[in-house]
């Protein structure tokens, strides 16, 4: 799907094939690296099998634009944010309880510090220095979240429905 959408882009879209799989959090640094190669202004990250809503990608754009944020994050839990009603009870419990802690202990002022649909401006994964990030996994998203607070950088969230997953495995 990734490729077609590639080959009617008239060259917007890209698709980056990796040959081994070694996480996320380096498939992530790959695809941050080689956007900011192509002159990118603006990385867009997200789940590939469609759980993230597509048509939240120009509020986003319009925050960074209006708002002079650096990154925005789609957050499940800002008001009007939601997930998938298919979550059972303890998904939903792990989700809110990872978030209250990383915020706690990282002083994050984030409400979904473990998304993973976000825009983030090319000066902003310039600034944290993408390349270093050394988490993997899921904690990738934290590291990248810390970062960029850390730095000062503008942060803000939009609501946005998680799905649960659509298509891929």
């Amino acid at each position: 799907m990734a490729d077609r959408l590639a080959a009617e882009s008239s060259g917007t879209v890209s698709v980056l094939h990796r040959k081994e799989k070694d996480g996320l959090g380096r498939a992530y640094v790959a695809g941050m690296t080689r956007a900011l190669a192509d002159g990118s202004g603006i990385v867009i990250q997200m789940d590939a099998d469609l759980s993230h809503p597509v048509l939240a990608i120009p509020t986003m754009l319009d925050r960074i634009q209006t708002s002079g944020a650096a990154l925005v994050i789609g957050s499940r839990y800002v008001s009007g944010g939601s997930t998938a009603a298919e979550w059972p009870w303890h998904r939903r419990a792990l989700s809110a309880w990872a978030n209250f802690y990383v915020s706690v202990v990282l002083g994050l002022k984030v409400k979904d510090a473990t998304a993973g649909f976000k825009a983030w401006t090319a000066s902003a994964l310039n600034e944290i220095d993408v390349q270093a990030v050394r988490s993997d996994g899921y904690s990738f998203q934290v590291e990248m979240n810390y970062r960029a607070a850390r730095r000062g950088l503008a942060i803000a969230e939009i609501p946005i429905h998680f799905e649960e997953r659509v298509e891929g495995a």
